[in-house]
């Protein structure tokens, strides 16, 4: 098929795009828009792909001509929705066709789907869905990989063939760009997901030899489940997962919340940071007290998800990290290791001796002085010097 020169610059403009790191919504947005003024008299399009996340099934861009595109994304559980049931998209996916057209200028013949019965009554009259497969992994069980987009006109009658060609030809062109910027956004989701925002993003722009790492003076969170070893011993897997489960969710919950960075599940215990930036060691640990404050209201919540105990102790201190990767060179782990760390660890098994679910030290105590009470001061295991430690005022005195 022969292009018009409008469609060679769009081409172009496209393959320019795949070299970079485009934002998907912009990039859509921006093909719609040059597709218009080349002629083409599309006034809808969707932009629809499977992901590999651990909330979102799915992710889609729909532009409407005369308004901002739109960027949406799709939970695992809504195979039971009424509108998803219904979607000319699933239809494509269960039937495994590579188009789908329905005109829909006549308003004498049924399109067969609510969303399209609805366009109709906006005046559009003709709409096509084309797939366009690549390879990429994804969470999706229905059909191959790739991406869908559906291109919908109100042009008196519809889209004609040579029409339908050249946005064929162009999708493919897309795709390409597409392809490249979906499977940028999942290696970031994944790096993120398993190490966490600041290491993940890390390791993406460099950060992956052994030993590679930086100083970070950062509030160290540390959380430690309650019997969970009893409990691992009497319940099955199934029910010990979900409670883990359950009190993962509540505290390491609270720290993403409020801005803080999980780094380890160490067994049943959270490893997350609070770096101090330039807004200083006094905002970092009001964020880590939140999330403590949080984790602990969370978790009574939570109680009623599991009929066994969920109670944790929880350990704030402050200091020097070293902030890396640490392990051998072929298996590694982005984490944070020093005194600080060990400190904190000593101190969350202080909270069992000490009747209290927080404890930290004096330093973030001292972002809000009147919300503490002294515990006294203590001699670490392996540590020289006595620390003193406080606990919250309103915390429950349930350890």
């Amino acid at each position: 098929m022969r292009t018009n020169p409008e469609l060679e610059r769009i081409e172009d403009w496209l393959i320019r795009e795949a070299l970079g790191s485009p934002d998907m919504t912009a990039m859509f947005s921006g093909t719609c828009e040059r597709l218009v003024a080349a002629g083409i008299p599309i006034a809808r399009a969707n932009l629809a792909w499977s992901t590999l996340h651990p909330l979102v099934n799915a992710e889609a861009v729909l532009w409407v001509a005369g308004e901002d595109a739109l960027f949406e994304q799709y939970p695992h559980d809504r195979e039971d929705e009424e509108d998803w049931l219904q979607s000319p998209i699933r239809a494509m996916l269960m039937s495994g066709e590579d188009r789908l057209r329905r005109q829909l200028a006549s308003g004498n013949s049924d399109p067969g789907f609510p969303m399209l019965r609805r366009l109709r009554d906006e005046g559009y009259t003709d709409y096509i869905i084309l797939r366009t497969p690549f390879d990429l992994p994804t969470t999706s069980e229905v059909g191959p990989t790739g991406m869908m987009v559906s291109w919908a006109t109100r042009a008196p009658g519809g889209l004609d063939t040579r029409t339908i060609d050249q946005i064929d030809y162009l999708q493919i062109r897309l795709a390409l760009a597409a392809r490249a910027t979906i499977q940028t956004r999942i290696a970031h989701t994944i790096a993120e997901t398993y190490l966490g925002r600041h290491a993940g993003r890390r390791v993406l722009s460099g950060s992956i030899r052994h030993g590679d790492g930086e100083r970070l003076d950062a509030v160290i969170f540390y959380s430690d489940l309650r019997g969970s070893t009893a409990l691992a011993d009497s319940l099955s897997e199934d029910a010990y997962l979900a409670h883990l489960n359950a009190y993962f969710d509540a505290a390491a919950g609270a720290v993403i919340a409020a801005g803080g960075d999980v780094l380890d599940f160490i067994g049943d215990a959270i490893l997350a940071v609070f770096p101090i930036d330039e807004d200083g060691l006094d905002a970092a640990s009001l964020r880590a007290l939140e999330a403590a404050e949080h984790a602990l209201a969370r978790l009574e919540a939570a109680r009623a998800l599991t009929p066994y105990p969920l109670h944790c102790g929880i350990a704030l201190t402050c200091g020097e990290v070293m902030f890396g990767n640490i392990g051998v060179a072929d298996r590694l782990t982005f984490s944070v290791i020093g005194r600080t760390v060990n400190a904190a660890a000593r101190i969350e098994a202080m909270t069992k001796h000490l009747a209290t679910p927080v404890l930290v030290t004096s330093e973030v105590a001292a972002a809000a002085p009147s919300a503490f009470l002294p515990k006294g001061s203590y001699t670490l295991a392996g540590f020289g010097a006595e620390v003193e430690l406080f606990a919250p005022r309103a915390t429950s005195q349930r350890p």
